[in-house]
């Protein structure tokens, strides 16, 4: 029940918001497009809304709910394929608080962060390396035995692809900053997985221009 809970305030923690423009349908928005940072924040999140909303879109696409072992992604299964990049394919996605992500059978995120310019924002190999000295000055563990302790390496990273202040233009009214990102990482939860896709983060501000 809880991890039900999680997942519904991921995909519908705010009121239904207004798309980029008054013909926008959620129905037409292609997921490849939504994965490579293609929609603007307010379509997609529009999109995301429609999908546990009034028109059910996750239903009607036939996606089939997985539960997921994070519970901070809502997962999905796909009819088909869908082509994300390259050729790089996937039947399976995730939507976490602020964006979506291709589930891809892709063991080293670094592979494919190459191609997109993106670097490693956690450098999990120089603090497995210090461990390792520590380790072996200490004479309890030689560099492979903590390494071996330690398969699993952490992957995060991001490029930004658009960064949008607009400030309040009436009174009482407020501002917005919005963050569009392509994103790369894995998880524990996921072995063997890379999650790729993209973030769209629209934060309100204040007259002054300050995070509500």
């Amino acid at each position: 029940m809880l991890r039900q809970a999680v997942v519904l305030l991921l995909l519908a923690a705010s009121p239904a918001p207004a798309s980029d423009g008054a013909d926008f349908d959620p129905a037409k928005v292609d997921i490849a497009d939504a994965i490579n940072c293609h929609l603007g924040a307010p379509s997609y999140n529009a999109f995301a809304w429609a999908l546990s909303g009034e028109e059910k879109l996750a239903e009607r696409f036939g996606w089939r709910r997985i539960e997921s072992p994070n519970p901070f992604l809502a997962e999905f299964e796909l009819p088909q394929p869908v082509l994300v990049t390259g050729t790089w394919s996937t039947r399976r996605i995730a939507f976490s608080s602020s964006g979506i992500m291709a589930i891809l059978d892709l063991a080293d995120p670094a592979r494919i962060a190459r191609e997109e310019g993106i670097v490693n924002a956690l450098d999990s190999d120089a603090a497995i390396a210090e461990i390792a000295s520590a380790a072996q000055a200490a004479g309890v563990a030689t560099r492979d035995e903590v390494e071996a302790e330690t398969p699993f390496r952490k992957f995060l990273g991001q490029r930004i692809l658009a960064d949008v202040t607009e400030p309040a233009n009436e009174p009482g009214g407020f501002g917005t900053h919005t963050v569009i990102a392509r994103s790369i990482s894995n998880v524990t939860s996921h072995p063997g997985k890379t999650l790729y896709g993209c973030s769209y983060r629209i934060e309100l501000l204040d007259r002054d221009g300050k995070p509500l």
